[in-house]
């Protein structure tokens, strides 16, 4: 690579420069302490793990999304995270054991080996929050309102947010009826997760007659609430599946009551994620966004790997994603203050103020004032005031 290249970064990978650096950490720290105010602990899991621990018993997907690597220490396989959900798992069943209900939130860089979006890099900054020990459906109604809470934050109150909901436990119904010694399921799922009708229909060519048109029916399940009706009448002769639906329709009327401004799309056949989802499955759109802001669901029992099952239930978002669809206004600018570069006792004094109120001073040496910088610190009298700059 000659010389002049050298600063070129690999497609998908970004940095983040001061002023959007800036926002994306003001961010984090209000998602987190929001998170923080509703229960949720803060825990770091590592950057990078064995992959026989980051990835057992989740799916090829996630398998795929994962970089690797041989350790040179113990030569076996590592992995750098491509999602934070399994690490918190590992937390809750192996580091903490702790009985009852735990609460886990946390923020951090991951890395995919594609784009999951048009919008999306390489390189997401994911925060989450996940509750362990609960499997009400209650737990998914905390983390659905916890998930709203945050994306309105982020939004603003003028900007429109939908709530995308859906349920595999549907799908799986309809599964049991397939052969389990072909690769059908599979080859449904990948296309129901595709939305590919033409390869939906290779998929079911070869079943009965009842079963294919059943999962033809299930790709119209989107919409607004007349869907819930038809899924039962669908699914009316499994129960599994009915007891899904009912487990929307409490979602939805509670989403109602609580977050009447956000409007909510019902698609059954979404399964949208990763492979290890086994519940409801959720995520949240800002208006004006092609992709969505925020996402997850139930996924039970990923924790058995680690020597105890327990139910489950989360959400993340990239934090990048997120700050970039923030409305204006939402991460207001703080005053940057210009201040002499001297060190009495009394401009100290001011300048701590200043700064403990939430303003940003920086000195101005050699007399120059940063470009930052809209007001300056001039002694009038006694007295330290902030002027205007110019």
């Amino acid at each position: 690579m000659t010389s002049d290249k050298r600063w070129l970064l690999p497609d998908g990978i970004d940095e983040l420069l001061p002023d959007r650096a800036s926002a994306v950490e003001s961010m984090r720290r209000r998602l987190l302490d929001e998170c923080a105010h509703w229960g949720f602990q803060f825990v770091i899991p590592p950057l990078v793990e064995f992959t026989d621990s980051l990835l057992v018993g989740l799916g090829a997907d996630l398998d795929i999304l994962t970089c690797q690597f041989a350790d040179r220490l113990s030569g076996r396989m590592l992995g750098v995270r491509a999602d934070m959900t399994p690490q918190a798992a590992r937390i809750d069943a192996h580091s903490l054991g702790e009985d009852g209900v735990t609460r886990l939130c946390y923020a951090g860089s991951t890395l995919h080996s594609t784009p999951q979006s048009i919008v999306a890099g390489r390189s997401p900054i994911q925060l989450g929050a996940e509750i362990y020990g609960c499997a009400d459906v209650s737990a998914d109604l905390e983390t659905i309102d916890l998930m709203l809470a945050l994306v309105s934050q982020a939004a603003g109150e003028d900007r429109a947010i939908t709530l995308d909901i859906g349920h595999v436990g549907v799908y799986e119904a309809l599964l049991t009826e397939l052969d389990t010694t072909s690769n059908s399921g599979e080859a449904v799922f990948d296309a129901l997760q595709r939305k590919s009708l033409p390869d939906l229909d290779a998929a079911i060519g070869d079943l009965s007659a009842p079963l294919a048109a059943s999962l033809r029916a299930l790709t119209e399940l989107h919409g607004a609430q007349d869907v819930l009706p038809r899924a039962r009448t669908l699914v009316a002769d499994l129960p599994s599946a009915l007891q899904a639906v009912e487990e929307v329709q409490t979602v939805v009327s509670a989403v109602e009551r609580a977050h009447p401004k956000v409007a909510i799309y019902i698609d059954l056949a979404e399964l949208r994620g990763f492979q290890y989802h086994t519940g409801l499955v959720f995520a949240a759109y800002i208006d004006g966004v092609g992709a969505a802001v925020a996402k997850g669901g139930r996924y039970d029992n990923v924790g058995a790997v680690f020597g105890r099952a327990r139910p489950a239930t989360g959400f993340a978002c990239d934090l990048k994603a997120l700050t970039d669809a923030a409305a204006e206004g939402v991460l207001s600018p703080r005053r940057v203050i210009s201040a002499p570069a001297l060190f009495s006792a009394d401009l100290e004094s001011q300048v701590n103020q200043l700064r403990q109120a939430g303003c940003i001073v920086i000195r101005a040496h050699d007399a120059e004032h940063h470009a930052r910088c809209r007001e300056q610190l001039i002694k009038r009298g006694t007295d330290w005031v902030c002027e205007p700059l110019g």
